[in-house]
């Protein structure tokens, strides 16, 4: 079947136009829906948490509705490159390692660590002088969430430790709770509003100093999307600088947290 020029043109402009708006008018929105309180469902069902109440607003100031997609964590990038969803804004710092695969908005969120322990065990996992001591990690279980940035932090800390790798943040809580690890190490934001501030919480709290490494934890949590899409991505950073000019983003961390999450001033997604 002999094909015309003409109409070849006019199927690959139309595969052009389909693909340069293939976002217009809607972004779908990757998060776990289980990571309170960032990213979950409430008790009716509906979307809910720092996260989603940041993917709203960026919606509604690009003008698009939103949709959001539930994925687990480990799997997130790889939906994302398979266009699972358009975004991914899951409270995902941004590191050089992701920054490899796809790119990241300007932060709208501060990337911090710390340990949780029972408040009895008096643990001394850090030196004096602030660092990591190897020894007191000889003897005892930490519990972390797999492929997440505390997970490299302590591979790249303290190779040797003994790790208990959870799918959710959920579990670990659950697990130091049964005592089956002697600490765990998270986001403070979301240890101090899922578990330390609940009853389950009583007679835990945090071990050593608050941990920040932007090689290692990034320089904040970025809207995640996949390279290429330049113009989207501009767009999103306006929106992002526009949250946090205006005190949006304070006033979306002040529902969650007694303190500020996001980044005082607004800064370029870099781990430099």
């Amino acid at each position: 079947m002999k094909i015309s020029t003409k109409w070849l043109f006019s199927a690959l402009l139309g595969a052009a136009v389909n693909l340069a708006t293939a976002h217009a008018g809607e972004l779908r929105v990757g998060i776990e829906c289980t990571s309170f309180p960032f990213n979950y469902r409430d008790a009716n069902g509906n979307y809910a948490g720092y996260d989603v109440d940041v993917a709203n607003e960026i919606g509604q100031r690009l003008g698009d509705k939103v949709e959001f997609v539930c994925q687990k964590w480990d799997g997130m990038i790889p939906a994302l490159l398979a266009n699972k969803f358009d975004l991914v804004v899951a409270s995902m710092g941004i590191t050089e390692e992701r920054q490899k695969k796809i790119d990241f908005s300007r932060p709208y969120r501060i990337s911090v660590g710390r340990f949780v322990a029972p408040t009895g065990a008096k643990l001394a996992l850090f030196k004096p002088d602030g660092t990591l001591d190897p020894e007191a990690f000889k003897s005892i279980k930490v519990g972390l969430q797999r492929s997440t940035t505390y997970d490299d932090w302590l591979k790249a800390k303290m190779p040797n430790a003994n790790v208990m790798r959870y799918d959710t943040v959920e579990a670990l809580f659950l697990d130091i709770k049964a005592g089956r690890v002697d600490t765990i190490m998270t986001n403070p934001m979301k240890a101090h509003d899922a578990f330390l501030s609940k009853p389950e919480g009583a007679g835990f709290g945090f071990v050593g100093p608050e941990i920040s490494d932007d090689k290692l934890f990034g320089a904040g949590a970025g809207v995640g999307l996949r390279k290429g899409n330049e113009v989207l991505l501009a767009k999103i950073d306006k929106a992002i600088a526009g949250m946090t000019d205006d005190g949006s983003l304070d006033r979306f961390s002040k529902k969650y947290f007694p303190f500020p999450i996001y980044p005082r001033d607004w800064k370029p997604a870099t781990t430099n």
